[in-house]
């Protein structure tokens, strides 16, 4: 790291020796209204433990604080870096600040205001210096670097406050190449300075003035949603707050129905913010595991006990050459030879790259589950058509498709696995939003329900459950079979 950005994680630290008194600045004052008391005592109570004040300025929010306890390890260097740039670059008075200066309360107030509370045309030259604090237009290649250090310092920030909501790093992918692709997939969204869409290798060589990052920030949302997380949890600023912490309960779902560290999941961090950014809103806040071939078997018919009558599910495939790809089914699987769903569903692209496809209008072939059947198809897809769906598992088990040349009718999609006929490596579904009530039996099992093969079998020949008088309790208190 350069001296000057070591420097300036220094003055970071140490933010304020000498408390800058220009409170009766009107832009200051206007920037100060915009939180209520409480939160204005936190916002006092932070920047005072960061400046190593006594605990006076702390008591006032009914906390104690120790001098830099906020930022220590909490937060990647080149982030603190970053933010300590946005922070100088905000001048309320005709005089410029000298760049050794420490960061006034002043600033530090009207950089909380913008990030948590201001639009896309003030947040953009805040960004352009945390981008390059030099000024003036940027790269591409400067603002995937940016991107990186944000989606990294997000996944940083919220494992070390144990903020994961039940995510355990041990039961997942390594998160470094989520990181990079999720900044990848931010930065497609780009516009260059004179208004057009770059893609390709060439978004990194295109020049972007301020305009284009207010307009990155207004198209892509998640851009102040990691920054509000890096703020809140890094810097602890209205973190504990009521109504404050919204914003990690939609990035990052709650993760059940994982036992132990047997299983390990085809998601990291990164991906599953985004996937859980495009569900329905209502169904951002749990993810529960159905599913996982590892534990449950390579079976069609253990996939489809697991599944069917569950209530919406994301499912995720690796094939053999380590595509990661999936969909979400916006409704309960049944087994039946026709498509069901409807046009909340779509399809998605993990690994080599992220990117979500979403619906056409061109048909309503969302989902299709079939097995036992002579005359139709046996197998679970999403999308196209019979026999060139978009995403496809073939009935016995193990083998698929993506026949989606040029692109998939139902979704826009391209084709999602590494060979248009693949083998299947591993697949696992996650219920999204909790179970339908129709679905949990009131917290009891059928004696069926701990054979989902049988489960499975009843379904696919028509006959009613008549075991489901029989019910036994769950020490879960679902009917989730998951390990």
């Amino acid at each position: 790291m350069a001296k000057e950005d070591a420097a300036g994680i220094l003055r970071f630290h140490h933010f304020l020796e000498k408390m800058g008194n220009v409170e009766s600045n009107s832009s200051y004052q206007k920037h100060l209204l915009r939180f209520l008391p409480d939160e204005q005592a936190n916002i006092d109570a932070v920047f005072g433990s960061l400046c190593g004040v006594d605990d006076a300025i702390a008591a006032k929010a009914g906390k104690t604080a120790k001098k830099g306890a906020h930022v220590k390890n909490a937060l990647p260097e080149s982030m603190v870096v970053r933010l300590y740039d946005g922070m100088k670059s905000i001048q309320l008075t005709e005089k410029s600040p000298g760049l050794n200066a420490p960061v006034g309360k002043e600033q530090f107030v009207v950089f909380m205001s913008v990030l948590l509370k201001g639009n896309a045309e003030e947040k953009r030259g805040i960004i352009m210096k945390m981008i390059s604090k030099a000024g003036g237009s940027v790269k591409g290649s400067q603002i995937l670097e940016f991107a990186e250090d944000l989606v990294g310092s997000v996944v940083h920030v919220l494992s070390h406050r144990k903020e994961l909501n039940g995510w355990n790093p041990k039961n997942m992918q390594n998160s470094s190449a989520g990181v990079k692709a999720l900044a990848s997939q931010l930065i497609s969204e780009l516009k260059s300075a004179d208004g057009k869409r770059i893609e390709g290798a060439q978004v990194l060589d295109a020049t972007y003035d301020e305009g284009s990052i207010e307009d990155w920030v207004f198209q892509v949302p998640q851009i102040s949603t990691f920054l509000n997380v890096i703020v809140q949890q890094g810097l602890l600023i209205l973190h504990s707050l009521p109504d404050q912490g919204r914003d990690v309960l939609q990035l990052l779902p709650e993760c059940k129905g994982i036992k132990g560290n047997r299983f390990v999941s085809l998601l990291d961090i990164p991906s599953i913010t985004y996937i859980n950014s495009h569900l329905p809103s209502e169904l951002q806040h749990e993810w529960k595991l159905l599913f996982a071939s590892r534990l449950h078997g390579e079976s069609f018919t253990q996939l489809c006990g697991h599944i069917v009558n569950k209530g919406p599910c994301v499912l995720v495939l690796r094939d053999a050459d380590g595509y990661i790809f999936g969909g979400f089914s916006s409704c309960s699987w049944e087994v039946k030879p026709q498509f069901q769903g409807n046009n909340a569903c779509f399809l998605f692209s993990i690994s080599p790259a992220l990117g979500v496809f979403t619906y056409t209008g061109y048909n309503d072939h969302y989902m299709y589950l079939n097995h036992g059947q002579q005359t139709m198809p046996n197998g679970l897809g999403m999308g196209g058509q019979h026999e060139y769906f978009g995403l496809w598992i073939d009935g016995n088990y193990g083998k698929g498709h993506s026949k989606a040349k040029p692109r998939c009718t139902t979704y826009n999609s391209p084709q999602l696995s590494a060979n248009e006929n693949f083998t299947l490596d591993a697949m696992e579904v996650w219920a999204v939003g909790g179970l339908p009530e129709s679905a949990t039996g009131k917290g009891q099992k059928s004696i069926l329900d701990v054979n989902p093969e049988a489960q499975a079998l009843l379904e696919m020949v028509g006959k009613s459950r008549l075991s489901d008088g029989l019910r036994v309790p769950d020490e879960d208190g679902d009917n989730n079979n998951s390990e």
